[in-house]
């Protein structure tokens, strides 16, 4: 004997125990700007992501990077000499 399937109910159907009255008003999107806020999604070209085998090697590098960029972007400090040595030297 063959088993009949069983009907599939419609995706926005809800159980019968539950009535749309139960819930507030739905706003599509409600937190979409807190989600962008809070995230900050990159997208590499594949050669560079073949480079990088996961997101700590990513921020690993790109510290570096601010780090030397920091280094290279202060003066560099003159020799101080005292009086003794002005004169003599």
């Amino acid at each position: 004997m063959a088993m009949k399937k069983a009907s599939r109910k419609s995706v926005d159907e809800l159980r019968p125990e539950y009535k749309r009255s139960d819930f507030a008003s739905l706003v599509r999107g409600k937190y979409a700007a807190r989600v962008a806020e809070a995230t900050n999604v990159v997208v590499l070209e594949p050669t560079v992501a073949h480079a990088f085998p996961n997101d700590r090697s990513v921020n690993e590098a790109l510290r570096g990077l601010l780090r030397s960029k920091k280094e290279s972007a202060r003066p560099a400090s003159r020799p101080t000499r005292t009086r003794r040595e002005r004169r003599t030297g």
